[in-house]
């Protein structure tokens, strides 16, 4: 080899190892810091803390919502994802072990999503989810030491929500899924409720072992709502209602009691009802459809009956006609070609609108209510409107019903969106209703449609003033409204929530109720209306259910409704509300029959239970 080749291949050689040797002084020295850091930050875990969550209490500070810690079983769902099968051979060995079907527990661990029904899991996918609570120390054992069977499975102590009064006012507490409130005052209050998370950093060996704690930063715990209820008084109108419900035939109901003076919240009982708990360890299929998730009180909507007259008394005000004047109280009253009844087609004679509030009469109010369409005038709407119906009363609970309050407009648009439908069914009936009664009185409202042209006529103004055709309320309306009427005129926004305090007793937060407006009448036709209510348990509608009440030590003053719907048993009503104690109690039964004989016993039985607590002080 020739020499000037020799040397070129001899440089090349001691660049190369220079090169080399460059790189290694690169990598140990120049960079060594930050690849220690790095193959140090591999070996650190952080492993969050979960705050303990607020309790819900009521009033006097009796715990509605509180916590206990208890053995859990949890999934993680991402883990699960990322094995060969989707973790199914995990969950089958789980379920064998709970006891559970793999369905069962394979619905818990379901994430939400655009394409997923419920059930499914709503908190983060990274959060662990619970699918079994209280498990017995043998099957937390054999969890625990079986990891090589159960990636992705965990056994811990974690506190979990437990409700002391059970179904009682479930609605209105909500639950939790995961970390996160999800419905009623769990839902509304979770920023207040839920704490701040803490975090701990660990080491681990290369076989995923804590060697020791590196960094802890503890959680805070979540804040106390106090609220308005009142857990006896909870008590006692949950089993009214549910002595109502069997009393009555009745499949559902609702009591609200409402403090008249500032629009808190005592109560809100609604049946059917559940156990929240059951959310704790996730719900399946079967369970998620039997659950009945409706609150009755803020979500029901039924037509009033005539415990809209103090709306229509008013407006008959608003418009000129005097309260004190007589009008003849027939037993029915004629709109363009069809008799509307009196109740019973009962002729009561001439009486003042005292006697038409007290005695119930519709024929007065159909009469007034034609004559005000034939001028024209919108006071029956516009007053109820004032009144706070066809609108949210803005409570601090989700999901809550506007109800309906129709007029010419709404009557009208209605009847551009359904009209193509009505002609139809106009030619072709309901020829696959088994009931043959029902598919007739369809088929002529659908020919009225159909020709009609949308457009209000007086008949519809005659139903509109006894609460029917169309009106629609939810017991929190019309509890409002009569509050209302009963502190002289104000409207308030409804609260549960009393106060957030932290958990050191200090006072974060005093919830107040809005005020949402003011009734329009004047304090002359408030006292009217309150002096005509007065009498309508004592010798009116509700004689009856209050015969023998002791009006000395409370003086319950209420208006009976019974509101009918074609094919169905009629809906029961009694609204009422005292001087002292200030509360307003309403309550409904769903098909419950005359608002005398349903709705006014259970109101009654209410205000007897609150009379008993007073007592016993």
């Amino acid at each position: 080899m020739p020499r000037a080749r020799l040397l070129v291949l001899r440089l090349l050689v001691v660049a190369m190892v220079a090169t080399l040797v460059g790189r290694l002084w690169f990598l140990q020295v120049v960079s060594g810091a930050e690849y220690v850091r790095a193959a140090a930050d591999v070996r650190i875990r952080t492993v969050p803390v979960a705050p303990v969550r607020g309790q819900i209490v009521d009033v006097a500070g009796r715990p509605l919502v509180t916590n206990r810690t208890r053995p859990v079983v949890t999934v993680d769902a991402v883990a699960l994802a990322h094995q060969p099968d989707g973790g199914r051979s995990v969950l089958e060995r789980l379920g064998e072990v709970l006891d559970q079907p793999y369905r069962q527990i394979a619905e818990k661990v379901r994430l939400c999503g655009p394409e997923v029904a419920q059930p499914c899991w709503q908190g983060s996918p990274y959060e662990p989810i619970p699918v079994a609570e209280d498990v017995t120390a043998p099957v937390a054992l054999q969890i625990s030491e079986r990891q090589q069977d159960f990636p992705g499975v965990r056994t811990e102590l974690r506190p979990v929500r437990v409700y002391p009064f059970g179904a009682a006012a479930a609605h209105t507490l909500g639950y939790v899924q995961g970390a996160q409130g999800r419905d009623g005052l769990e839902g509304v209050y979770d920023r207040e409720l839920a704490g701040r998370p803490g975090r701990r950093d660990v080491a681990v060996d290369n076989t995923g072992q804590v060697t020791r704690t590196l960094r802890e930063e503890p959680p805070v715990p979540g804040n106390t709502l106090v609220t308005s209820l009142d857990s006896r008084i909870q008590t006692i109108a949950e089993q009214a209602v549910a002595r109502a419900l069997a009393a009555s035939g009745a499949k559902s109901g609702a009591a609200v009691v409402m403090e008249s003076q500032t629009g808190r919240l005592v109560a809100l009982a609604g049946l059917p009802s559940y156990d929240p708990a059951v959310w704790t360890d996730g719900v399946t299929a079967r369970e998620y459809k039997r659950l009945p998730l409706l609150s009755q009180a803020v979500q029901g909507e039924w037509a009033p009956g005539s415990t809209w007259k103090v709306s229509s008394v008013a407006a008959a005000a608003n418009a000129g006609y005097g309260l004190g004047a007589f009008y003849d109280c027939p037993s029915g009253y004629t709109v363009g070609n069809r008799v509307f009844r009196n109740f019973a087609s009962a002729d009561l004679g001439l009486m003042t609108m005292h006697g038409a509030l007290v005695e119930s009469c519709d024929t007065i109010f159909y009469r007034l209510a034609d004559q005000l369409w034939q001028r024209g005038s919108e006071a029956m709407e516009k007053t109820a409107r004032g009144f706070g119906f066809g609108k949210r009363t803005g409570v601090d609970l989700p999901g809550e019903a506007a109800g309906a309050v129709p007029d010419r407009a709404s009557k009208k648009a209605l009847w551009q969106a359904t009209r193509e439908e009505s002609c139809r069914r106009a030619v072709k009936g309901y020829p696959e209703m088994a009931d043959r009664g029902r598919a007739a009185y369809l088929t002529a409202i659908a020919k009225e449609n159909c020709r009609g042209a949308g457009v209000w006529r007086g008949g519809d103004a005659a139903n509109f003033s006894i609460g029917q055709g169309g009106v629609l309320v939810t017991p929190l309306q019309l509890a409002r409204a009569y509050a209302a009427v009963a502190n002289g005129g104000t409207l308030h926004s409804p609260r549960v929530g009393l106060k957030v305090v932290k958990p050191d007793g200090t006072t974060v937060t005093t919830i107040t109720p809005p005020v949402a407006g003011r009734l329009p009448a004047s304090a002359e036709t408030l006292r009217f209306i309150r002096n005509a209510l007065s009498q309508v348990p004592r010798k009116g509608t509700a004689e009856e259910a209050f015969k023998g009440f002791p009006f000395g030590k409370v003086a319950v003053a209420g208006k009976t409704g019974t509101a009918e719907s074609f094919g169905h048993r009629d809906t029961s009503w009694f609204a009422s509300f005292a001087p002292d104690p200030a509360y307003t109690v309403v309550v409904v039964l769903s098909e419950g029959g005359r608002g005398g004989e349903g709705a006014a016993p259970a109101a009654r039985d209410i205000w007897e239970g609150i009379i008993g607590l007073r007592e016993r002080r």
